[in-house]
């Protein structure tokens, strides 16, 4: 499968995307991870930090000139990540999903549904995650980066 059959069947839309957008999602990524390792609730800690990830996953497909339809939105987001960073990514974007429903349930259903060990690893993956999304933005995509990048 390809971005380019995902715009054929609806499931993304053609985006262009600017410097000013990257950057901007990068700082957001950059806020979260920080706010992720904050004084909160393990639940909050793995809600923000999931939204590090899924931005992650955002700035690679507006790079790559898309973005997701609202439909699944999410998981079309991260299932993304390995048709953009390559096959090996196909197992990080599985674990996403694991969080991405995590997320879900301890944000609308219960409280206390993540450990504080699911939590270091989410900010470790995506910690990982963004070292590799900057190195791929400066080799595909380096207009979209910062000097200080």
């Amino acid at each position: 499968m390809t971005l380019q059959k995902w715009l054929e069947y609806g499931w993304l839309r053609s985006h262009k995307s600017s410097k000013k957008e990257i950057s901007d999602l990068l700082r957001i990524i950059d806020r979260d991870l920080q706010d992720a390792t904050g004084n909160i609730s393990a639940d909050w800690r793995f809600g923000i930090a999931y939204n590090a990830a899924l931005k992650l996953c955002t700035s690679l497909l507006y790079a790559e000139g898309y973005r997701s339809e609202k439909t699944l939105q999410h998981y079309r987001t991260i299932e993304a990540l390995p048709l953009i960073l390559g096959s090996r990514h196909e197992t990080d974007a599985k674990y996403l999903d694991t969080c991405r429903n995590k997320r879900n349930v301890v944000e609308y259903d219960y409280v206390g549904g993540v450990t504080e060990e699911e939590v270091e690893e989410l900010i470790a993956f995506v910690d990982e995650l963004r070292k590799e999304v900057i190195q791929w933005l400066k080799k595909q995509h380096p207009n979209f980066l910062s000097a200080d990048m």
